[in-house]
Formats: C-alpha cells, structure tokens, sequence
C-alpha cells in the first residue's frame, strides 16, 4: 500500500545560489502562464492515480519544490485536490518566507496542510545574501510564528558552511531559531553542486569551499544547542520538539512506498505496486528479479520517467543504509531480512565492521544504532551497509 505522496512545483521567485534542483525562477504573467499550465497537468494526474485507487492508503504527503508558495491562492487548492482522494495525517506544503503572509498560511490551514517547511537556512542577513536568498531575518522569524498561530506544525531548514558564516553568526542564527519554537529544525552542511553559481564563484575564490571541519562544528554545535532547547535528533540532519517528527520523511528513511508526482519528482514502490500503476507511469512491467522500482519523472506532462530496479538484496541493503540515518537504527527483523538476501556472512562482517570502527553500537533493544561518530562519519557507515547490494 502507497503511504506517502510528493508532489514537486519547480518554480521559485528566484534561483538561489546554492540549487541544482529542478525549478524556474519566474515572476509576474510569466508565472501565473506557467503555474497554470503546469498545475492543470498536475491535477489531473492526481485524479488519475486516485481514481485507480493508489491513494486511498496514503498517510502522508508533501508539496516541494521549487517554492509552492510562490502559486499564490492556486496552492491551497492543490491540498484540497489531495484531499478529496486521501486524509493523510500529515501535509507539508515548503515555503520561503518572503511569500509565506497571513492569507496563505490561514488558507494552507483551512484546505487541509498540517505543516510547513520554512526555508530559512541562516538569520545573518550578509550570509542570506551571499546565498541568493531573497527574505530577511525578520520575515523568517514571522514565517515561523506566523505558522504557529495558523495552527500549522512548523519545520525550518538550517544550512552550515555558508560563506562568511562564523562560529558565532552560526549560534546567533540556532539561538534565534530556538527562541521562535518551530516544532522542528532541519541542519544540513551546504554543498556547492557543480554548475551552480556558487559552485562557479568558489572555482575563482576558494575560500568561498566549505570547510569540512567547521561544519562538522556547526553539525556537533546545533545538536548541542537545540538539544538543550528540548529537540530531539531522530535522523541525521533532523530535530523536532516531542511528537513532531516528520512522518512523511521517516517513510523514505524506513522502506515505505511513496509515489512521486510531478517534473522532477521521485517515488519508490514495491514491484506489484509498480506493475498495478505501469500503465499511468509510462513504464514496462518490473520483470523478473525486480523487488523494488525507483523513477524519477523527467517532464511536465509525466510520460516519460527515468526507472531503476533494485533486487531483493539491493532494496534490503538500502533499507540497511537509510535506517542507520535514524538516531534508532534498525532492529533484528531488518538484520533478518538483510541476512537472508545478503548472506549471514556478508552482513555480520558489515555489522562487525561498523562496531569496530566505532560507527554504530547495540541498545538495550537489540537494535544496531549509529554512534556520534557514526553521525559525524555517516557517509562511511551509510557505505558498509550499501556494499551490501553488491553480488558476491
């Protein structure tokens, strides 16, 4: 059963320096001709896929993007469209400050969102700059509480690394953050991405390179900062006060299906699952040996697709490397499974290995949990447990 739902909106008001992701900086009649044109696709889509009955499971879902706010009254309608297919527990709609107001967030709430993911990434008003970003301190500081009096949970993504960024301008900008009370906070280490502007700038000036040692700072720093102002890390880059973990994001990071919809957007489903919905996603059967189909649609119009298929042992390995994100790890039923496709000798030599190292350890439960210097190293224990996928 499909239990998560993305849809992506690649617009934005303006690129920032930092993305490669798939989205149109547009504004005025060129958006609105845009936004229209793509969100009738859209709908209709989501009709599509609703009324062969794949969402009637669904208990999350999430617009991204791009900047869904940047479609004005048209995303509110986008939640009811959902809606009238599915009641999902939670609905994040992503927003940039700048075109988070008062009408927004009360009609995000009225249709049916339950939660909003700010893009806030700094409160210094020379590192937003440096970035791209086109809101102020202050407008994101009223994002957030202008989300919490709409009723809406509210989530605000942090980035470290930035240009110009200190130790001290980043514990300005968590210690701002903490005192507004979003119900959640997302840290990411900034990557410069080839072809980006800042990629590009970085090429001429170097210094404008993260330095990995002081993001790891910044990673250790915000863990302490926030943890002290009651979140709780649940995933590598992810904090939230009690009861405010994001449900849809846990879904990708435990092996749950999830349908994608829209220019750019991934989804992952079971092989019967993409076999009963082959028809609606341009795609042949999963065929023989296929445990789990990966897709990226590649267009506006959702006919053509980028589709990967993972085996039994790959699905299981990558089940293995996305749950050691979660400060809870995996347990004995996912090490079970791992074995059995994997070999018992493949899987305890990685285990070994990563206790070894340092990387992850037993709990009380049984379960295999990453360490701090697991999280701090999580690219080389996330690589023990993919090269599982690997055939003997």
């Amino acid at each position: 059963m499909i239990s998560a739902l993305y849809l992506h909106i690649p617009f934005c008001h303006a690129k920032c320096a930092y993305c490669d992701f798939d989205s149109r900086a547009l504004c005025g009649a060129a958006l609105e001709d845009a936004a229209a044109r793509y969100l009738d696709g859209l709908l209709a889509r989501i009709d599509a896929f609703g009324a062969a009955g794949a969402l009637a499971g669904v208990r999350t879902a999430y617009v991204g993007g791009g900047t869904p706010t940047v479609l004005g009254p048209r995303l509110a309608g986008l939640v009811r469209r959902v809606r009238s297919w599915c009641d999902p527990l939670e609905l994040t709609c992503e927003a940039n400050p700048e075109s988070f107001d008062d009408a927004m967030a009360a009609a995000l709430a009225e249709a049916g969102a339950t939660r909003v993911s700010l893009g806030v990434q700094t409160l210094e008003p020379a590192e937003l700059a440096a970035i791209g970003r086109i809101h102020s301190a202050e407008q994101a500081l009223a994002a957030v509480a202008r989300g919490r009096a709409a009723g809406l949970d509210v989530s605000c993504d942090l980035m470290c690394g930035l240009p110009g960024q200190t130790r001290g301008s980043w514990q300005r900008t968590l210690g701002g953050i903490a005192a507004a009370v979003p119900d959640h906070v997302s840290v990411y280490p900034l990557t410069l991405e080839e072809g980006t502007p800042l990629a590009r700038r970085a090429a001429d000036v170097p210094a404008l390179e993260p330095d990995a040692d002081f993001q790891a700072w910044c990673m250790e720093e915000a863990r302490r900062a926030l943890g002290a102002a009651g979140y709780r890390p649940y995933e590598v880059a992810s904090y939230a006060r009690p009861g405010h973990a994001c449900a849809h994001n846990i879904a990708y990071w435990t092996g749950e299906s999830y349908l994608g919809l829209g220019r750019s957007a991934a989804g992952m489903l079971a092989a019967g699952e993409w076999d009963g919905l082959a028809a609606l996603l341009g795609g042949e059967p999963s065929g023989a040996g296929t445990a789990r189909v990966r897709y990226v649609q590649v267009d506006d119009a959702g006919t053509r697709f980028d589709v990967e298929r993972l085996t039994v042992r790959e699905a299981v390995a990558e089940d293995l490397m996305l749950g050691m994100r979660m400060t809870r790890g995996v347990g004995p039923e996912l090490l079970g499974r791992a074995r059995a496709a994997a070999g018992e000798k493949n899987v305890d030599a990685a285990v070994d290995g990563a206790l070894s190292r340092g990387l992850a350890a037993w709990d009380a439960d049984g379960r295999l949990v990453p360490t701090e210097r697991g999280w701090l190293l999580g690219n080389e224990l996330y690589g023990l447990m993919w090269d599982l996928a690997a055939d003997d």
